[in-house]
């Protein structure tokens, strides 16, 4: 068998995920049984270019975990004969990458404007935020955190009443550039929260009494480059510096135990840490706008994709937050409200010991500021499309999850601190 290992990768540790065509890539799941299992998996990675989805590297990669992970064309039949010989347990989740990236846009709503059931391409996000802005002056402005490395501006709509003294919770969307799930979970809930005001009674109540600081995408600049170029890309677009490998992981960029568990260091890895915490301009000006407004900001909320969980504090340890059972509580009443709409199934719990280690992510260095509620959300599926989410279920998705952002909103505003 590791014979077999060395022919296939003699010939393509060069060859690049780059392709714009995705024709005839594989998704596998697999489980690993055992150590020697994880350890064919660990080889297959070092010899050539392996896209983990689930978990997202190959160093988290534990017996009995489901491992989902993306290989190139050529090399699909190679890793298929190497699972079988190996007898791990498998199956091919997406059989041709290309046909379920273009299955994405299966939605009716074919328009060129912007649309709460299509994926919508950052100009059409950046425009919407203007427009939305304008339409809602009483309930919506809209400000400028900074800049991405590449120059656009990030965009923070701020929904709410105008009041005295008022609280607020953040949330932010588009971490991570091929989870385009989220950024329609952003837009979808400005729109609810302003369609239903003065209609919906906790709706109206949660607007007059909170504010909501939405970040609609964090990874602008990746988030371009899913459309124009990659659509598996997931760090952001900065140069490294000694390294022909770009981007940073933006989730793995926060000074919350940086660089230690489950983050890499290597410039080339989809977890790379960054060269230092909040190296990232994108990190930094959200890191600066929430430690500006610690005071005020008492939940942070921050939506990725995919798997379908609940997940709060802590990621980078296995230590448990000191108000862990009063999040676990929150996370189990939100996931049955998610539930009760389409009967989505949503597993919630630490970080740490839910999916895997994360060191560096937003979501515990919000808490570790004093935010005592932070919560991250990933959102459907659990593997089916991954990544590639058809249109269709924009809309399902961002129902059931607002039902579950509107149950955590409503317990911030009954336990202020």
């Amino acid at each position: 068998m590791w014979a077999l290992l060395v022919l296939i990768g003699a010939a393509s540790v060069s060859a690049h995920l780059q392709d714009l065509s995705f024709d005839g890539q594989k998704v596998f799941r697999v489980i690993p049984q055992n150590d020697e299992q994880v350890e064919i998996l660990n080889f297959l990675a070092s010899i050539m270019e392996v896209d983990f989805w689930q978990p997202d590297s190959v160093t988290l990669v534990r017996p009995k975990m489901q491992v989902d992970f993306r290989v190139e064309a050529e090399k699909s039949f190679k890793v298929e004969d190497l699972l079988k010989e190996s007898g791990m347990e498998y199956q091919v989740l997406i059989d041709n990458l290309q046909a379920a990236v273009d299955a994405q846009f299966d939605s009716q709503a074919r328009t060129a404007s912007h649309s709460y059931v299509k994926y919508n391409n950052w100009d059409t996000i950046a425009a919407w935020t203007a427009d939305i802005a304008a339409q809602n002056p009483d309930l919506v402005s809209r400000s400028v955190i900074g800049k991405t490395y590449e120059g656009r501006p990030m965009y923070l709509l701020k929904l709410g009443k105008s009041g005295a003294n008022k609280k607020a919770i953040f949330m932010d969307c588009g971490f991570h550039a091929r989870e385009w799930i989220s950024p329609a979970f952003c837009q979808w809930f400005v729109k609810e929260a302003v369609e239903t005001y003065g209609k919906d009674t906790a709706m109206t109540t949660l607007l007059d009494k909170l504010d909501f600081y939405v970040l609609p995408v964090v990874n602008i600049d990746g988030y371009v480059y899913t459309w124009t170029n990659d659509r598996m890309w997931r760090k952001t677009r900065s140069k490294n510096a000694g390294s022909t490998c770009i981007g940073t992981d933006p989730n793995r960029n926060f000074d919350a135990g940086w660089c230690t568990l489950g983050a890499s260091d290597y410039p080339c890895s989809s977890t790379y840490c960054g060269s230092a915490p909040e190296s990232e301009k994108e990190t930094k000006a959200l890191a600066d706008f929430i430690r500006e407004h610690l005071s005020t900001i008492k939940a942070y909320l921050t939506i990725h994709s995919y798997s379908q969980l609940l997940l709060f504090p802590y990621s980078y340890t296995y230590n448990l937050p000191s108000n862990y059972q009063e999040l676990n509580s929150i996370a189990r009443a939100a996931s049955k409200e998610l539930a009760s709409l389409y009967n989505t199934e949503y597993t919630y719990g630490p970080g740490a010991t839910t999916i895997y280690p994360a060191a560096g992510g937003s979501d515990d260095w919000a808490y570790d500021q004093g935010i005592k509620y932070s919560f991250t959300f990933e959102l459907r599926d659990t593997g089916r499309y991954g990544f590639l989410l058809p249109e269709s279920q924009i809309k399902p998705t961002c129902e059931e999850t607002f039902l579950a952002v509107k149950y955590i909103a409503n317990y911030v505003l009954e336990h202020l601190y």
